[in-house]
């Protein structure tokens, strides 16, 4: 299950899920990216945590001074290079997310977002630790996952993918309280936000919770006293 996404949902298929989306779900999406580049500085160096085909990566090199990209498909990673190899400000490269190969306090913003914390099937807490980890004193973690107004929405995605041959069939006797389970062992969760409260209550930092668009349910974490908000 966790080498999904670097197997069966990797490169041209991973893409195509996103070509699928009808226009609710691209509100969605477009939502998420809006919110985090609010939040984002001109000056910033932006890392991207499961950056996929680079969907993101543009409008992320944009509003930043520079933005890293990871993710552990080599083969959707080369997908992005292609498609992005003109893309200035932008670095790729392989990598896990809960075994980062930065040093302490690189990045002003660390962005996971599209449910990464579910999708990547790591220990969310050791994700969310690594990614404090290489975070500066004043910057921001942002983490975001589904909401439940969103559900119907989201059913109807997957279902699209499924149809499409790019997920199995959906079980829908386990498919329920916004979890999206598909009969070759697809497995799709979501984090909420009591989730959200109990990963970071060790965290010395201002966590907040916060909806955007009635579709997702973004984890805010700042580190310092800065006027990101």
């Amino acid at each position: 299950m966790s080498k999904y996404y670097s197997h069966q949902l990797s490169g041209i298929r991973l893409k195509q899920v996103y070509d699928l989306a009808l226009l609710r779900v691209k509100q969605y999406l477009d939502a998420e990216v809006n919110y985090v580049l609010e939040r984002i500085h001109e000056g910033d160096l932006v890392l991207e945590l499961g950056c996929g085909y680079g969907r993101n990566l543009p409008k992320l090199a944009g509003a930043a001074q520079w933005v890293i990209g990871i993710d552990t498909s080599l083969a959707t990673l080369k997908l992005a290079k292609k498609d992005f190899r003109a893309l200035s400000k932008c670095l790729l490269a392989g990598m896990d997310a809960v075994r980062l190969g930065f040093q302490e306090q690189v990045f002003d913003c660390v962005v996971c977002i599209q449910n990464g914390i579910s999708a990547f099937h790591v220990d969310q807490r050791a994700l969310i630790d690594e990614s404090i980890r290489v975070t500066k004193p004043n910057g921001i973690v942002l983490f975001s996952t589904y909401s439940d107004k969103f559900w119907n929405h989201r059913l109807q995605w997957f279902e699209l993918q499924s149809e499409a041959g790019l997920l199995g069939e959906i079980d829908y006797e386990k498919t329920k309280d916004g979890v999206i389970v598909c009969k070759d062992g697809f497995k799709a969760t979501t984090v909420r936000c009591e989730d959200f409260l109990a990963l970071t209550a060790h965290i010395n930092a201002d966590v907040r919770i916060v909806e955007v668009d009635e579709s997702s349910l973004f984890c805010k974490i700042l580190l310092g006293a800065g006027e990101r908000v």
